[in-house]
């Protein structure tokens, strides 16, 4: 049995081969801090009508439940920022939602990685998640290393910003953790707060869902967006990236390599009146392996709806 170092500098190794631009790891303990902040937010009622936030609690901040026996939590980091841009006149969707489902690309490599560890270190008991379980990615990030928690909510690096996406992966394996990342590098910066069109960040790092934009045109199951955020909306069809565009650190966001992530043509060039008139035949073909289709034709054009202020 090779040592915990080398397991740890294979795994590395082998994550950025398979295309994740980071890799970090942490040991697998109760989240005692994030437990009474979650606790907390969720009393405001800032998960809105998210009532999944509310299940599998302890589940949540104890990845030792998630997978009986675990010792590390290997966070991983893949980059979505694209290299092509909407056309100006395009109602904007959200640049993660450009291309291929994140959730069906990265699967795919939790999987290749899960089964290097499997061929060359042993049969280990482990799973991987992607946005699909009670798990807190940004806490685990932050537990590895990876970066810092932004005003925003979002994990920041200053590598590269913020536009990438987070897995995560939890094995009974022994590895050696990294040093967690302990300093917050917004300073003063209140860029992304004052952006907002919504007033969705109500104080550092902390989001009230239930005005943010990407929960308005995704999350939501409502069959209207309230007209109190109808002139708030900016031309946000899917999702929003405000909060990220006007952050500094994102001006060192470098275009991602991954294939599938290349965008739908129909994303970046359609006017909203396409998306007014399509039909729900060309939506469910186009966008079959698209991230719109968790918000279905129904939300689009109840979005549309928003955005033209009807």
């Amino acid at each position: 049995m090779l040592s915990a170092e080398k397991n740890t500098k294979a795994i590395k190794q082998e994550a950025i081969r398979l295309g994740f631009n980071t890799c970090g790891i942490a040991k697998a303990v109760q989240l005692d801090d994030d437990a009474v902040r979650l606790e907390q937010w969720l009393k405001k009622g800032h998960n809105s009508g998210m009532q999944y936030m509310e299940r599998y609690f302890d589940l949540r901040i104890d990845p030792r439940k998630l997978v009986p026996g675990a010792k590390s939590v290997i966070t991983l980091l893949l980059n979505y920022f694209p290299v092509q841009q909407q056309q100006p006149l395009a109602p904007k969707i959200a640049t993660y939602a450009y291309g291929t489902d994140y959730h069906y690309v990265i699967k795919d490599k939790l999987n290749q990685l899960l089964q290097f560890i499997t061929d060359n270190i042993g049969v280990v008991d482990g799973r991987g998640f992607v946005d699909s379980a009670p798990v807190l990615e940004r806490s685990w990030a932050v537990r590895s290393g990876l970066g810092w928690v932004g005003k925003n909510g979002n994990l920041l690096t200053k590598h590269s910003g913020s536009f990438f996406f987070i897995a995560t992966l939890i094995t009974d394996l022994n590895l050696v953790a990294d040093a967690p990342f302990v300093t917050d590098h917004c300073g003063t910066c209140t860029r992304c707060i004052d952006a907002c069109p919504t007033q969705a960040i109500v104080s550092p790092t902390e989001i009230d869902a239930g005005k943010c934009i990407s929960y308005l045109t995704i999350e939501l199951k409502d069959a209207l967006i309230p007209t109190e955020f109808h002139e708030k909306m900016e031309g946000w069809l899917f999702g929003c990236d405000i909060c990220q565009d006007v952050c500094p650190w994102n001006r060192f966001s470098k275009p991602n390599t991954e294939p599938a992530f290349t965008p739908i043509p129909e994303i970046l060039n359609l006017s909203l009146k396409e998306w007014e008139t399509m039909t729900e035949e060309m939506f469910n073909k186009t966008f079959k392996n698209s991230p719109l289709k968790r918000t279905k034709w129904k939300g689009i054009q109840r979005n549309v709806k928003a955005i033209n202020k009807i």
